[in-house]
């Protein structure tokens, strides 16, 4: 492994990134509610205007970016991290975020006549429908359940495939796109779903609630966060509270384990022409980083 070079300081728990062709990163800042492009030498430049609890992107089939906005979070003094819903917060939503202007526009902000609670983040099919998380929201004495959901991004579909699934955080669809991971917060478990057809996921044969199969995890304070498929088929997760990035195969061994200068890396993405260049955001720090990774990532579809 390269060394880490910090690309961008004073971000407010940056998360999110997307690499464009140009090898700019847009990213989000959830504490201020901005979605801010990072140019290669780490000039920030925010794209709109501040609102909500913006988290995971990803680039759709259009040109645009799909965005995961939790509804906001409360900040207090001291903490790095959203401490529960904001004042006023009504629920979280996906959006259709143009990358030129910055312009948001709501696609769902419920499914079945539930609100969504926390989405968080969002990988899109070969079709062009996408796969999201909701990680629920934590609020003083309960919280929300999580689930993954598909969608489509004209706005006219979306349904919950998995559900409930106690706080869903990355996800990611494997090479073959046959099984879609989702890296659950709590407890730092890595589940496997089964994909029938886009959108439609085999029942699982495991007890869990939500149909999936419990394929990796850490002990001690480990918490996952996103994910992201290396071309080998490999699942790289950013891991807090150790800080390191933990690599799984795919039945569940941990191959690789690389040491962050952060105690909260929260999200990691390739891209470069040989797709072996790693963007990591460290959020307790408020920084996006970039090293050079032994291995590819897998070229993310519609990836510009």
């Amino acid at each position: 492994m390269s060394v880490i070079e910090i690309m961008a300081r004073g971000l407010g728990f940056p998360e999110g990134p997307v690499v464009l062709e140009d090898g700019s990163v847009i990213i989000t800042e959830i504490n201020g509610g901005r979605i801010t492009r990072v140019s290669p030498d780490g000039a920030a430049t925010p794209l709109g205007a501040p609102a909500g609890g913006p988290n995971g992107l990803a680039m759709g089939p259009d040109g645009a970016l799909y965005l995961c906005d939790n509804g906001g979070n409360l900040y207090l003094p001291g903490h790095f991290m959203g401490m529960g819903p904001a004042p006023g917060y009504q629920g979280g939503s996906v959006q259709r975020v143009d990358l030129r202007t910055g312009e948001r526009r709501v696609l769902y902000a419920e499914c079945d006549g539930h609100r969504l609670s926390a989405p968080n983040d969002i990988v899109f099919d070969r079709q062009g429908g996408f796969y999201f998380t909701d990680m629920g929201k934590r609020h003083p004495r309960h919280r929300d359940n999580g689930g993954l959901y598909y969608a489509l991004p004209d706005g006219s579909s979306i349904r919950e495939v998995a559900y409930p699934i106690l706080s869903a955080n990355g996800v990611g669809l494997s090479p073959d796109e046959r099984t879609v991971y989702v890296a659950d917060t709590e407890g730092a478990r890595l589940w496997r779903f089964d994909v029938e057809s886009p959108g439609v996921l085999k029942a699982g044969a495991a007890p869990a609630p939500h149909g999936g199969t419990i394929i990796g995890g850490l002990p001690g304070h480990a918490r996952f966060d996103s994910l992201a498929v290396l071309a080998s088929g490999d699942i790289a997760v950013t891991t807090l509270g150790t800080g390191f990035i933990t690599v799984f195969a795919p039945d569940g061994r941990v191959v690789r384990e690389v040491k962050m200068p952060d105690t909260h890396p929260t999200n990691i993405c390739f891209g470069g022409e040989d797709m072996r260049t790693a963007y990591i955001t460290l959020s307790a720090k408020g920084e996006l980083a970039r090293m050079q990774w032994d291995e590819p990532g897998l070229r993310l579809n519609f990836q510009r």
